[in-house]
């Protein structure tokens, strides 16, 4: 499947807090293809590792991984960002 949306680590928060627009926004586009970047990814474990239970929230962090994949960041993704943050 083409990834074709990335979301970013406050869509996940409010997905995983049960925030409706965004969980219903995120089955919308599943289908088309949704990730989160590794680095979104890393913010995510250090509210996992840093909350008040850390290991009931890394299992929901898992079964939110197990729909989504991660996408890892290489030299055309920096290249892409570089390109794309340059014109902001």
């Amino acid at each position: 499947m083409k990834l074709r949306y990335l979301v970013d680590t406050d869509w996940v928060i409010d997905h995983l807090n049960n925030i409706q627009a965004t969980t219903e926004k995120l089955l919308e586009l599943e289908p088309k293809g949704v990730a989160l970047s590794v680095m979104s990814l890393a913010e995510l474990y250090e509210g996992v590792f840093y909350s008040r239970d850390p290991e009931k929230n890394e299992t929901i962090l898992d079964m939110f991984l197990s729909r989504f994949p991660v996408m890892e960041v290489d030299q055309d993704i920096c290249q892409c960002f570089g390109r794309e943050r340059g014109k902001l």
